[in-house]
């Protein structure tokens, strides 16, 4: 794929995200439905990364305003109102890593300096939910009652976010030793005591993210990253489409594709992550946005006409990622 073809790639995903944003900033799975924080963080990055930063602000500052007081937001937003009422951990540390994305793409600190009350407070509220093991419990209910169970791949996740986190505190002069000691506690926990998650059976289903989670967030690096990626690479990768988005069901799909395809990255195996770049591909639709998934090996869009934003800003990252040339990297600065 030429340079040429990334950026045309880049804008038509970036104009499909951007045509979805509310005047409020709100970036929801598809036109009338609901906004989850993770997700509309991942929507944020890809734009960043398209060079929309005015959108991008945007988002940042709904997040901002809809913060709760402890840190926390709930688990889905329909038109700006609560829908779901759990307070996720994973929700509320990942705003961490998309500020720090969007530092890396316009080195703004006066940007950085606005957000950090938000990313502190967010990344503060997740560690509350800390267990003496080094794992982190889920979520909090409506109530304020604490889901007993930790998520590999959510926990793998919030390792990530604490690690950016701490580059935005350095950045700004601070100094956050307790949330070292916290992503240390969590990252041996993940690499030596898998016992302590999905205790309450989350993965019976045998999620692709609890494969390569604790690869993408750098929890496992090195020979042993690209050891746990073969090791499960004949189970999950279905040839000529992409990963699995669980065992339990032949359907694969295109953000859990594109999230392998960081982890490969990471670890340096281009080669297999451009191979699964070009099987996405084929899931695009005219207007710029990817379909969810497919049934395989039936070949049938599943679900039916479903393309969320999420899902086109994770092919849009994972793009960049793969191409990581100096005509890529520019594209900041041309949109």
């Amino acid at each position: 794929m030429t340079s040429e073809h990334i950026h045309t790639l880049i804008n038509r995903v970036a104009a499909f995200i951007g045509k979805h944003q509310l005047p409020s900033g709100a970036i929801p799975y598809y036109h009338g439905g609901p906004t989850d924080p993770w997700d509309h963080v991942e929507c944020a990055m890809a734009l960043d990364l398209s060079g929309r930063f005015d959108q991008s602000v945007k988002a940042y500052h709904w997040l901002s305003e809809i913060q709760n007081p402890d840190g926390s937001w709930w688990y889905t937003y329909q038109d700006g109102q609560p829908q779901e009422l759990a307070k996720d951990s994973n929700h509320s540390s990942y705003v961490a890593t998309g500020v720090w994305q969007h530092y890396l793409a316009t080195r703004d600190t006066n940007f950085i300096r606005q957000m950090w009350p938000m990313v502190e407070s967010g990344i503060n509220f997740a560690l509350s939910l800390q267990q003496p093991g080094g794992e982190i419990y889920w979520a909090y209910d409506a109530t304020g009652l604490a889901w007993v169970s930790a998520l590999l791949g959510g926990s793998s996740c919030i390792y990530q976010s604490i690690q950016d986190g701490l580059k935005l505190a350095r950045t700004l002069g601070f100094d956050r030793p307790q949330w070292t000691a916290a992503g240390e506690r969590l990252a041996r926990a993940i690499r030596e005591e898998p016992h302590r998650f999905d205790i309450a059976g989350e993965n019976r289903r045998g999620y692709a993210m609890n494969w390569y989670y604790p690869v993408l967030s750098g929890v496992l690096s090195g020979e042993k990253a690209r050891q746990h990626i073969q090791a499960g690479w004949q189970e999950f990768i279905v040839d000529g489409w992409g990963c699995l988005c669980s065992l339990d069901q032949p359907w694969v799909t295109v953000a859990e594709t594109c999230e392998l395809i960081l982890a490969l990255v990471r670890i340096g195996e281009l080669e297999k992550a451009r191979t699964l770049l070009d099987w996405v591909l084929r899931l695009q639709d005219a207007d710029g946005g990817f379909w969810t998934g497919i049934a395989v090996p039936e070949e049938a869009i599943y679900p039916p006409d479903e393309k969320t934003t999420w899902t086109s800003a994770a092919v849009l990252i994972a793009s960049v990622a793969s191409f990581r040339s100096k005509d890529v990297a520019n594209i900041n600065s041309r949109g």
